[in-house]
């Protein structure tokens, strides 16, 4: 057997195992009411007067959210005078401190100024339903830290195609959404777009500060935390959020694929072998089947990204052919992938941010644990909620 053949087989296998967690997923999060707690919506936000308006109508409208807070991150448009206009409390973000990218400095002066005792952060662009903030509320009787994944609205065939073919290649290298049992945590997953947690425990955690230079800010959170002992859940909560990031296949391309390498929250040993993983798993079978000498093992694969493809509309909004033809789009998906891993971009508006430190032994996502704070107590914890099927 040739050693292509061998290591295909290997990662085939590796995959496999990631897929299969798929059978004994979590429920999707359900619309939950009122809840006990007090709930702070903090939206951070630097130049997204274009898009900011429908987040902020749908969060104000909802019930059970007691204040939304904006951090207009030094924005140079209306952001701010918008989110006022709109009924948001406005929180004036103050310059951005050497060593720290704009995100969590403008989500640590937005937790440090909310009242309530549980804090939602959301993207700008994010598209909450009634019912969210409840069933996340709800979600951290089970959990410390908690993850909203959403579904996307992605605009033409070509944007879909682009965008799920970006989107399996994080389900090849870390399952499914919703895993019933908790990743170790330098597999943890999370989703910086929409997350939940209680704001003494995060303060006390020094969470935000301890990931400060971190590009892949929700990634380097949510394993910090989990290092620390944190329970962190990734739940499916598509019924209930939708996003809209990008505008064309461009933008994704640009701006999604700079992130998705993990590069600032992965050591070079398994960014290497998550690398391989995609392009043997998934680039090769479509390249090989093109040039017209596909292995029974490629044809095998396509198989298996064929039926991920499917399952993958339910991720999207409007789900259309592009993502049925994703698969297409693999071998140029792995290639942006390698170009992000290997010359990683550290800007973002209009920022650039100096390279961090190496990150030494022992630390997660290169934040020193010495110092660490104590973790929330968890004794007498509820068991997570019941499994079902997969969406």
């Amino acid at each position: 057997m040739r050693p292509l053949t061998v290591f295909q087989a290997v990662a085939a296998l590796a995959v496999g195992v990631r897929l299969a967690r798929g059978r004994d997923r979590l429920p999707p999060l359900a619309p939950v009411g009122a809840t006990a707690g007090r709930i702070s919506v903090v939206i951070p936000a630097r130049d997204e007067e274009g898009r900011i308006g429908p987040c902020l109508s749908a969060v104000l409208a909802d019930p059970a959210v007691a204040e939304v807070l904006v951090v207009d991150d030094e924005s140079g448009d209306g952001t701010a005078q918008l989110a006022a206009d709109l009924g948001a409390k406005v929180v004036v973000g103050a310059p951005l401190p050497e060593g720290w990218v704009g995100k969590q400095w403008a989500l640590l002066q937005g937790v440090e100024a909310a009242g309530g005792d549980i804090v939602v952060t959301l993207d700008a662009d994010a598209r909450p339903a009634p019912g969210l903030f409840g069933a996340l509320a709800t979600a951290l009787d089970g959990y410390d830290l908690v993850s909203a994944g959403p579904r996307f609205v992605c605009g033409g065939i070509a944007e879909q195609a682009l965008h799920a073919s970006f989107l399996a290649t994080l389900v090849y290298r870390s399952g499914p959404i919703g895993p019933s049992s908790a990743p170790a945590p330098h597999r943890v997953m999370a989703n910086g777009q929409c997350m939940a947690f209680r704001r003494t425990a995060m303060l006390s955690a020094g969470g935000f500060g301890r990931v400060r230079g971190h590009m892949t800010d929700d990634v380097a959170l949510a394993r910090t935390l989990a290092a620390d002992g944190w329970a962190v859940g990734f739940l499916d909560a598509g019924g209930l959020l939708e996003v809209d990031m990008h505008e064309s296949a461009a933008e994704v391309w640009r701006e999604w694929g700079r992130s998705l390498p993990l590069r600032d929250v992965t050591g070079p040993g398994r960014q290497a072998a998550d690398l391989a993983a995609i392009w043997l798993t998934a680039a090769l079978p479509v390249l090989r089947l093109a040039a017209g000498r596909p292995t029974r093992l490629d044809l095998g694969l396509l198989a298996v990204r064929l039926l991920l493809a499917g399952a993958l509309r339910g991720s999207y909004t409007r789900p259309g052919p592009g993502v049925l033809l994703s698969p297409l789009l693999d071998p140029l998906t792995a290639v942006r992938l390698t170009q992000a891993t290997l010359r990683p971009v550290r800007s973002w508006r209009g920022r650039t941010y100096p390279r961090g430190r190496a990150c030494p032994k022992g630390t997660a996502a290169g934040v020193t644990t010495g110092d660490r704070p104590d973790r929330p107590g968890r004794a007498g914890r509820p068991a997570p909620p019941a499994r079902s099927a997969a969406r």
